[in-house]
């Protein structure tokens, strides 16, 4: 903008639209909108005219930020003689790093730093409506000469926070230790959990959403799974078991094998112990992708009872968690007997 600023040519059909409704838009200089109501505050401006496509002039009134429910915009235009909201694309991609993509039906707004959605909208005939938008930089956070978007400071770990980035992301610990001897003058320590770049980097892989749903009844789910080899088997020559665990009771029975050919007679077995001993049958089973858990007789098995067969993804152990972190529970208090005991592993 120079001594003007501009609106692009849009529909006149787009003057029946509601004043909660913001269109993304290309050709405006600026966000501009007439509803002075959905303004924090008002900043008078001096006299700048702001120019449509066809030439003709509309007084600017002020400049503030737009806040509502599901929209938020910094230094938006308040031009009472517009007809609609506007959303301008330019003043977007100047508010931060961010990505604007338009589809046949569809608009989005990708900040690039978090890679998350920010904006979503439709189309409707030839304009591209916001349904939900929040863009709050202000210009001078975009024009700071240190770029802390990766952390989550406050003014008293800003220093640590500064360490911990120029000496490569070290360890909190180990910057602990080097506040401790003096060598960083008199820093004071503060947790970095929240470093990005130590998320993005370090971690083998991305957290996983914990289930936090019960079954309401004993076995209305059944959690499996099969452990083994054991690199040294046991007396009885057994390197492998099967874990059942019920979702709602946790109750978990255990059974020894020496091959693991010989699940499916267990699991009959285990099938028959549930029906005369609980009447009930097992409505879901729960499991990994194992051979044991694909075979034809197996398949037929669960259909016999109308059990629900439930499988995880490949290489995704953390959908059948509850079998695994039994798995875990069983071996490491294993290990611990035998470390207290002092026998060989074989018992």
């Amino acid at each position: 903008m120079s001594a003007s600023s501009s609106i692009g040519q849009l529909p006149h059909s787009s003057s029946g639209m509601s004043h909660s409704e913001w269109v993304l838009n290309s050709g405006a200089s600026h966000h501009m909108s007439p509803d002075s109501l959905s303004f924090t505050s008002v900043s008078p401006l001096s006299l700048i005219p702001v120019i449509t496509a066809d030439g003709t002039p509309m007084p600017l009134a002020g400049v503030s930020s737009v806040v509502t429910p599901h929209l938020s915009l910094s230094n938006v235009y308040l031009i009472p003689k517009l007809k609609l909201n506007l959303a301008s694309v330019g003043q977007i991609y100047d508010s931060g790093d961010y990505l604007v993509m338009f589809s046949g039906f569809f608009c989005c707004v990708q900040d690039l730093q978090s890679q998350k959605l920010i904006e979503i909208g439709h189309r409707e005939n030839v304009l591209y409506i916001l349904d939900e938008l929040k863009v709050s930089v202000d210009a001078a956070a975009a024009t700071t000469t240190v770029d802390l978007s990766s952390f989550r400071l406050s003014l008293s770990s800003f220093s640590f926070y500064l360490w911990h980035s120029c000496l490569g992301h070290v360890s909190s610990s180990r910057l602990r230790f080097l506040a401790s001897t003096g060598a960083l003058e008199n820093l004071k320590t503060c947790d970095i959990s929240y470093c990005n770049g130590c998320k993005l980097t370090k971690f083998s892989t991305l957290p996983f959403n914990r289930s936090i749903s019960v079954s309401s009844s004993p076995f209305d789910l059944i959690h499996s799974d099969v452990w083994g080899p054991f690199p040294v088997a046991t007396k009885g020559e057994f390197q492998y078991y099967v874990s059942f665990i019920d979702d709602h009771t946790r109750y978990c029975w255990v059974y020894l094998m020496k091959h693991r050919s010989e699940f499916f007679e267990i699991y009959a077995a285990f099938r028959a112990l549930i029906k005369p001993q609980h009447s009930a049958v097992i409505k879901c089973f729960r499991c990994d992708l194992g051979g044991e858990y694909t075979s034809n007789k197996f398949f037929q098995l669960l259909a016999l009872d109308r059990t629900i067969h439930q499988t995880s993804c490949i290489d995704t152990p953390e959908q059948n968690g509850v079998a695994e972190r039994k798995h875990r529970h069983i071996v490491e208090t294993a290990h611990s007997l035998l470390l207290y005991a002092f026998v060989p592993n074989e018992f």
